[in-house]
């Protein structure tokens, strides 16, 4: 199974596993609850799908690898316990708790949350000592005298013999512990795990170019030579940040993110290229409608691939400010219902650092509970700065309508300086829009900016929100388009 089907499974696992009964035990009780194990290569993103189903089920998550655990620390360490049994004494050997089972519990203190994810690493690689103990862990979810709480679901991970010369295979007793997942990379998937996370659009068109790319491993005269999903997801941020330091991207920098000679150089003279036409095109002055004869000419002469690119390039730019506009917007909505309590509050700067506090404290569980996306912590610490500032504004105020009002001031700025992203953005579509037709027409190019409008999550918000007019129009013909080609199937389907 690719990816994202593993998501969805383990999501409906897990909902499953914490289901309960009239009298809140849980329908499927600890022992029968199978251990979930994804089987798969290096860097597809076992990892990062977990971390997905725990934030979007507000669950907690504790994360092992179980490489450099030995039986001592996954145990726990013995000490003597004097016992008396039929009125005779006894010196007992104990275990203290284990350092995974006590994880759990400081997650559980310290976020409040009770239910979660135990998440395992690389199971298959354990050493000989341990493997008994991992045995005896997966089916009664027990390390030494100390059990996982209920709640608390086990998924695991591992690498095929293959690619981890650590790798013990598991015997049928263990495997039929165990619920499989065997998990392959899949480009498409991930492409649509890249969008949401918004990876460097050179990444994705390159890839989109030489899909085999994506996920590569073969043995040259060098060794092994490798590229991953999680190389590709490092290399991208990498690049992003070299950009705005004004740092050079080379063969020498991908080279430490994509272990292949033939890819590292392919890549590099993709980029260059890449950039080239960011220069030769000006994005900027066609987002602004300032379209040059020369632009436009250059552009309806140019290839197929040179096309797409610069596409790209002008969708990404209209892309980041959709999401800059979704994100302020998620950020306000959420501010609101808090504003609405300072009205009637005696002292606003007293409820404001109530406010700032109970959000500090809510942000801290959630991070404890490693539960929290880092666009969610975003919000969070937007909240709090907001709050902050309000709080020392109205320090000077006279009386809690003042106080109010200038807060409320505050607020209405950020709403105003919204509209303002919004009429930019609107304005920026409108010309890409004006631009990609005038150039290629209903091409396409055209059905290729409909589509990334229409599956990126954050361009397709913006325009459930605020509209685009250009958008509705294209995407409508388009429509109209393809129904009148499934028509024409039809019609010759019956043509004897």
């Amino acid at each position: 199974m690719n990816m994202k089907e593993a998501k969805t499974d383990i999501k409906n696992t897990i909902e499953i596993y914490l289901k309960k009964d009239e009298f809140g035990d849980y329908r499927i009780p600890l022992v029968r609850q199978r251990p979930i194990f994804l089987l798969g290569a290096p860097g597809i993103g076992k990892t990062a799908i977990v971390e997905q189903i725990a934030q979007e089920l507000r669950l907690a998550l504790v994360s092992y690898s179980m490489t450099h655990h030995t039986r001592q620390s996954a145990l726990g360490l013995p000490f003597i316990r004097q016992k008396n049994y039929g009125g005779v004494p006894y010196d007992v050997s104990e275990y203290t708790m284990s350092e995974i089972i006590a994880s759990v519990y400081d997650a559980m203190e310290e976020s409040g949350i009770r239910e979660g994810i135990l998440f395992l690493d690389e199971i298959n690689c354990v050493s000989e000592t341990l493997a008994p103990t991992m045995l005896q862990f997966l089916q009664y979810k027990v390390f030494g005298r100390h059990r996982v709480p209920e709640g608390w679901v086990i998924v695991t991970a591992g690498n095929p013999p293959l690619y981890n010369k650590s790798v013990r295979e598991f015997d049928i007793v263990t495997l039929d512990r165990l619920k499989v997942m065997e998990v392959e990379p899949d480009f498409e998937i991930w492409k649509e795990y890249a969008l949401e996370r918004g990876f460097h659009n050179a990444i994705g068109r390159f890839l989109d170019l030489i899909k085999e790319y994506f996920y590569h491993m073969e043995t040259t005269g060098k060794g092994r030579s490798y590229v991953t999903a999680r190389g590709w997801e490092d290399f991208s941020q990498i690049i992003t940040l070299y950009e705005e330091n004004h740092l050079k991207v080379d063969e020498s920098l991908a080279g430490q993110y994509l272990r292949n000679d033939t890819i590292v150089r392919e890549f590099c003279a993709y980029y260059d290229l890449y950039q080239k036409y960011k220069n030769d095109y000006q994005i900027k002055e066609i987002l602004e409608g300032n379209i040059s004869e020369e632009t436009l000419q250059k552009a309806q002469n140019a290839g197929f691939d040179e096309r797409l690119s610069l596409l790209v390039m002008l969708l990404e730019q209209v892309q980041a400010g959709m999401r800059e506009v979704v994100l302020t917007g998620d950020y306000l909505q959420e501010l609101m219902p808090l504003l609405r309590s300072l009205r009637q509050a005696q002292d606003v700067p007293q409820r404001l650092e109530q406010l700032i506090g109970a959000r500090e404290k809510l942000l801290h569980n959630l991070e404890a509970a490693n539960t929290l996306s880092q666009t969610e912590k975003t919000k969070h610490r937007r909240i709090i700065g907001f709050l902050r500032q309000a709080q020392k504004m109205t320090l000077t105020a006279e009386n809690s309508g003042d106080a109010f009002a200038t807060v409320k001031e505050k607020f209405d700025a950020g709403v105003s300086g919204l509209r303002e992203n919004v009429n930019r953005v609107d304005s920026q579509a409108i010309h890409l829009f004006s631009f990609v037709e005038a150039a290629f027409g209903q091409g396409n190019e055209m059905l290729i900016l409909v589509t990334e409008l229409t599956v990126n999550q954050y361009s397709s918000r913006y325009i459930a929100m605020y509209g685009c007019e250009p958008y509705k129009r294209h995407s409508d013909v388009l429509m109209l388009d393809e129904r009148q080609n499934r028509l024409r199937e039809n019609i010759k389907r019956l043509e004897l």
